[in-house]
C-alpha cells in the first residue's frame, strides 16, 4: 500500500519557550556539557557575548518539541503509519540564545518523499527581537505501526 502522510506541505506549527537558567543547568547536568560559556557567568562577562549562552543541542531539543506538536495535531494516517524523527540536517546556529531569551520555533512541512515514506520540514528559531537564531531541516520517517 502506498503511503499518504497526514502531513502535507504547508502544515505548520509555531511554539515559544523562554530559555531559563534551570533549562540550561539541567541540560548541562544531563549531558555533562559544563562548558563555561553555558554555566560560568563571570567567565562569560569577559567574553564577546557578555553573558551565558544556551547549548545549541538544547535549542535542537526545542525544535523536537515543535515536531512532536505537529505529529500530535496531524490526523491519523489511514494506512496506519506513525511518525518518528529520522534526524536533523543543515542545523545552523546563527546567533547566540541567551538565558532569559524567549524563542519561537516555526516548523513547516516543505515536501513529501513518498517513495521513502518521509516528510521534510523547515525549522526556524527566532528570538523575541525577531532575529533568526537557528535553522534546520527535519526529517520525519513514517513507519507502519
Amino acid at each position: 500500500m502506498e503511503l499518504s502522510p497526514p502531513l502535507l506541505p504547508g502544515a505548520k506549527v509555531v511554539c515559544s519557550k523562554t530559555v531559563s537558567e534551570s533549562d540550561v543547568y539541567l541540560f548541562a547536568g544531563i549531558t555533562g556539557d559544563l562548558a563555561p560559556n553555558h554555566v560560568d557567568e563571570a567567565f562569560m562577562k569577559k567574553s564577546a557575548f557578555g553573558r551565558r549562552i544556551a547549548h545549541g543541542a538544547l535549542i535542537v531539543g526545542y525544535m523536537s518539541r515543535a515536531s512532536s506538536l505537529i505529529i500530535e495535531r496531524a490526523p491519523p494516517s489511514p494506512e496506519g503509519y506513525s511518525a518518528v524523527s529520522a534526524g536533523y540536517d543543515k542545523v545552523r546556529f546563527l546567533k547566540p540564545v541567551f538565558i532569559g531569551d524567549t524563542i519561537t520555533i516555526t516548523y513547516e512541512v516543505e515536501r513529501l518523499e513518498l517513495a521513502r515514506h518521509r516528510t521534510i520540514a523547515k525549522v526556524e528559531v527566532t528570538n523575541e527581537r525577531g532575529e533568526l537564531v537557528a535553522v534546520a531541516d527535519h526529517i520525519l520517517q513514517w513507519v507502519k505501526a
